[in-house]
């Protein structure tokens, strides 16, 4: 990867404790990869042999039921590492990962982890702090689903959203990438005609805009407090 010059990564999680030389020495080692949105990047339970920088792009991370349902379990945005198996001492990739939108990645080995956490003190340690990040995202929605109603899992989670990779237009904050109602019943928990009717009472309430696998968020004041927060 000599073209991408390592002081446009050096803010970024996995490198922000580094130096440049030290940033070129793993980007040296790296393939870059593009994927079509609706791509999946590796399956549950397929062999991690690889692990990601996001350059460009949403991961959209789903898990599969016993029953065969999907669950959206989180989304990757721009700027963090994913496939990082290595660093939770599995040898398959624990969920999907589903291209969101167009992606721009770098790729590595897995066989390179070990030497990386080994070699550069500071990945290992940003890595393991999103990973604690990750997981208390989760967690934060498994009491959600437990303890709130289903209008405010909804408002959070779209909140959640424009908070991670939303940009502003001239209607509100959008979410830059495709997102249709059956992703958002799949985070929150609850029934596609569910959702379809909070959004479209919303839509009437001037506090979103949901078009065809696109929602703006109008009026993010009205609902943060429709979310409890």
């Amino acid at each position: 990867m000599n073209k991408l010059d390592e002081s446009l990564l050096s803010p970024l999680p996995p490198f922000s404790k580094l130096d440049r030389p030290q940033i070129k020495s793993i980007l040296d080692r790296a393939t870059s990869r593009r994927f079509d949105a609706g791509t999946a990047v590796f399956d549950e339970g397929a062999p991690s042999n690889s692990f990601y920088l996001l350059l460009d792009g949403t991961i959209r991370v789903v898990k599969t039921t016993p029953d065969g349902e999907q669950v959206t379990a989180l989304h990757v945005p721009a700027g963090q590492l994913f496939g990082i198996a290595p660093a939770l001492r599995r040898d398959t990739y624990p969920a999907t990962a589903i291209a969101a939108s167009e992606l721009l990645t770098l790729c590595w080995p897995a066989s390179l982890w070990e030497q990386f956490v080994a070699d550069y003190p500071g990945f290992g340690a940003d890595t393991y702090k999103t990973i604690g990040d990750r997981v208390a995202e989760m967690n934060n929605r498994i009491i959600e689903m437990s303890t709130q109603h289903v209008e405010q899992r909804v408002a959070r989670a779209l909140l959640r959203l424009v908070n991670q990779s939303g940009r502003q237009t001239a209607e509100g904050i959008e979410i830059s990438f495709p997102i249709t109602r059956q992703d958002v019943s799949e985070m929150t928990g609850t029934t596609l005609h569910t959702v379809s009717r909070l959004l479209s009472a919303w839509e009437k309430d001037g506090l979103v805009s949901s078009k065809r696998k696109k929602i703006i968020v109008c009026d993010a004041h009205r609902l943060v407090v429709l979310g409890g927060a």
